[in-house]
């Protein structure tokens, strides 16, 4: 009886997780702007009914970006694109009339940086001088 009852209640609040609907969804964007030549991800949020939010993927959501190319959540921009900034649309794939739109900018200063290869940070490890102190024996 007891088994029953509870496997009754696994199953109802299961449903009411279910019933869940998003209501509204949300940039949120680690950076303010979009690289060239990199994948940018564009993280998105869903508010549910309940008030609570979800993060949300390309299984349910559209994608769609007037320049570059999206792969899941992550947004191409080619290191040749000459327009200052790209509008990002998402859509709901449960809801279409659920969508939101955000206009993103181009980053306008290269990175200049090098990075360090595999070898020279491992050479770099190598050298450094070792700071771990002995112990002392007898104590």
């Amino acid at each position: 009886m007891k088994k029953g009852l509870l496997l009754l209640l696994i199953i109802l609040s299961g449903l009411i997780v279910k019933a869940q609907k998003i209501d509204s969804l949300y940039f949120n964007l680690y950076t303010d702007s979009l690289k060239k030549g990199t994948w940018n991800y564009i993280n998105v949020d869903g508010k549910l009914s309940n008030g609570t939010y979800l993060p949300l993927t390309d299984k349910h959501l559209n994608f769609k970006a007037s320049a570059g190319e999206f792969e899941r959540n992550n947004l191409w921009i080619d290191k040749d694109f000459k327009r200052d900034s790209v509008v990002v649309t998402i859509t709901l794939k449960e809801n279409p009339s659920v969508t939101k739109s955000i206009t993103i900018y181009i980053k306008k200063k290269e990175n200049e940086e090098r990075l360090k290869t595999n070898e020279e940070l491992l050479n770099e490890i190598r050298n450094q001088p070792s700071t771990r102190k002995k112990k002392s024996k007898g104590l």
